[in-house]
Formats: structure tokens, sequence, C-alpha cells
């Protein structure tokens, strides 16, 4: 009887062991807390929000809110950066996984600019002033020429060395309505800050809903200056899950007929070129990995693998249009962008250089994961023929994109 209760005991933790790594059990997700990330869901919850600490920096606490959107789609927000830390979603069997990449810790969030000349890799969070780069950190406006950080030499990125990634965001909490739960993120930029001109008020709400969307809508004015403006999210994604390998199989379609060639800072030199006949052409569903390689084309040796803007189609300046599709074969999840923007930039990862240890406390290595970042295109400051990033006093900034999960069985 002893060496069959030690069998039946073997047996069930077998069991437990193989639920978890599917995700039936639950994991112990970073904070320490229980994850969010289910197997089967049968769809009968109701949109929830949570409110946790998640460490302080700096002598201020730093919060982490958990969205549920009772369905089986949870994203985890915290306060420093206003950043996506995990995002969980079921596959086409049901199973849940964290399909964005992050860190475990406000740490590891805090110490991040060591392996990054950049200032870190920006997994998740808001960037802004001006997301992307601006050439040689200088930029002329109403006669008034501003320098910025120079932290991508010889360039500015992404709102410089002190960027609103690194901000801690003040939270209001929007209940669950109409089957969707939110979470309204504000943040005060001062005139002058990393040499922007004028105060800048920003507000970005993160909105979950029922049908497995995240929305993100951005709201800003300014006072006193003239500024320029260009705001985004910077997740980056591995639809099979985070921590699981490279994205090279991930199927990719964006809808841009042309896109943004850069010089070898990767700033744009002013064309827009058509993507037809180069391993830029997305306009058929193609995986990413197919052309990623291609050492024949300079556009590609710049960047290293893709780290360029295209240039989207859409039939006015403000319509909520399509701008990106990607689908994984080995867990059928697919991802869908709609967004208000005039472009959108793929990065495949091309920096990450197994240094960084994620949530799943597994090593980021090239192309582990994607960022899809919808924009205004870099460097349009100093490209008259670029759409305007312009914000003057009196005016709203206003900015929508929605991230859309799925899940199908065959290539998109």
């Amino acid at each position: 009887m002893p060496r069959l209760l030690r069998s039946i005991a073997l047996a069930g933790a077998l069991l437990a062991l193989a639920l978890a790594a599917v995700g039936l059990t639950g994991a112990i997700a970073s904070g320490g807390s229980k994850s969010h990330g289910r197997g089967h869901h049968h769809g009968k919850g109701m949109p929830s929000i949570t409110k946790e600490p998640f460490g302080s920096t700096g002598g201020m606490a730093v919060d982490r809110y958990t969205l549920d959107n009772g369905k089986g789609m949870v994203v985890k927000i915290i306060t420093y950066g206003g950043t996506i830390q995990e995002l969980w979603v079921p596959d086409k069997r049901g199973r849940s996984a964290n399909v964005v990449l992050g860190f475990p810790t406000l740490d590891d969030y805090v110490a991040k600019n060591s392996p990054f000349p950049a200032g870190g890799p920006y997994f998740g969070s808001i960037i802004g002033r001006y997301a992307n780069r601006i050439a040689k950190g200088a930029f002329t406006l109403d006669g008034v020429t501003y320098h910025l950080p120079i932290n991508n030499p010889p360039n500015s990125l992404h709102g410089g060395i002190d960027g609103f990634d690194n901000k801690i965001w003040t939270a209001t909490v929007i209940p669950p309505k109409h089957g969707s739960v939110g979470l309204k993120l504000h943040y005060t930029s001062p005139d002058g800050e990393e040499g922007y001109p004028g105060t800048l008020s920003v507000d970005v709400t993160y909105t979950l809903i029922r049908d497995d969307a995240l929305w993100i809508k951005y709201r800003a004015t300014v006072d006193g200056k003239a500024t320029v403006l260009n705001l985004t999210n910077h997740s980056y994604w591995n639809l099979s899950g985070e921590g699981s390998g490279d994205i090279y199989d991930h199927v990719l379609w964006l809808n841009a007929d042309s896109y943004t060639p850069v010089d070898s800072t990767l700033i744009p030199t002013g064309a827009i070129d058509p993507v037809a006949g180069t391993p830029f052409d997305f306009t058929k569903p193609t995986a990413i990995g197919d052309r990623i390689r291609d050492a024949t084309n300079q556009q590609i040796a710049f960047g290293r693998g893709y780290d360029h803007n295209w240039v989207l189609n859409r039939p006015n300046s403000t319509a909520l249009v399509p701008a990106a599709r990607v689908f994984d074969p080995a867990s059928g999840r697919v991802l869908k962008i709609d967004t208000t923007e005039p472009g959108i930039q793929f990065y495949s990862g091309n920096f990450l250089d197994g240094t960084l240890a994620g949530t799943s406390g597994k090593f980021y290595r090239q192309s582990d994961g994607f960022a899809l970042e919808t924009q205004h295109y870099p460097n349009s400051p100093n490209q008259p023929n670029f759409p305007s990033t312009v914000l003057r006093p009196g005016q709203t900034f206003s900015s929508t994109t929605v991230f859309a999960l799925s899940t199908a069985k065959h290539r998109h």
C-alpha cells in the first residue's frame, strides 16, 4: 500500500506539472502574486481591475494594475513608464500564455539602461515626447533651435535619456462598464524637459474590451510654447509566448505600399519609396524571417534587420485604419493592429543580445520579439515633406491604436 500511495502521489505531482506547463494551474507572476495566465476559460467572468504594489523608485511608489476582460485576456500595466508588463491570451487550443516581453521586477526596469546605448529596450513602455529618432538631437520651431540629449549617437531616440518610459504616471481606474475596463494614466512634462519646449499635459488610456482587444487612446495639450510630439507604445510581441524563441516564423502583413528608407544612423533620408520588389514588401503575408538576412540589401544592413517606418495606406488623415496583422502558425494566435497614425515602425528585435532575462526567467536573444509602433515618421521635425508633429497651445493632440487578439488555424 505505501508503494501504491507513493505512485499515486508521484502521478499527481507529474499531472500538476503538466497542467502548469500548459498554463492551467496558474504560475507565480512577477511581484510574487498568482498569475492570470489561465488555460481554458469559459467566458463566464465579468471584466475586472485590481491593483497591487510593484515596488518603489526614487522614493515614489509604483503600482501594477491587472485588467481582466472576463473572457481570457488579461493585461498587466505598471505605473512606471505606463508599461504593459504582461498580456495573456489563449492559443488555438485554449492554453493561455503571456505574449509580450517584459521584466519580472521594477528594479529590472529601472536598471535596464546598461546593455543598451539608447537607454533600454523600452519593453511595453509609453514613449515620448518624441517616439523614434530626431537627427543630431536638434530641431527648429518658430525660429528657435532646440537641442535634445544624444542617447543614440549621433541622434536623440524615444524622448531622450529620461523620457516618458522612465516616469511614474498617475493612474485613475475606469470601472467595468459595458463589457470593458480601463486605466487612465496622466503625466505633465514641464517646459524644457529633455530639451522640449512647452508644458505638456498627457493622458494615455488603456481600455480592455470583451472582444479581446486593447484600445490605447492618447490625448495631449501644451501650454506656453509650441512643441513637437510623437507618442507610441513600445510593446515587443511573441505570439508563441514570451521566452519561447525567435519570431522568424510569424507571418506579417503591413497595410503599406511604401516606406521611409534610412541612412546608416537610421534617420530617414526624406524619400518615400515603394516597397515593391524589396524585402520591405509585406503587402502579401510573409514570414518575418524570409528575407531578414538579405545581405545584398543596404537597408537591411543598416538596420541589422528591420528597424524602419512604413507609410500606411489611408483614405484620409484621421480615420482608424488597418495597419498590421501578424499570424503565428505554432499557436494560431493572430494580432491585428488598427491606428489613426500615418506610420508604423516595424522593429524585429535586432539588438536583443541574450543579456536580459524576462518575466519567464529566460534570456532574450536576437529577434525573440518584434515591435510594431504606430507613430508619425521619424525625424519629422526636420523633414517638411513628412506629416507635421507640431502641437500648438490651444490645440489637442489625439491618437488611437487598437491591438486585437484572436486565433486561427491557417496562414493569414
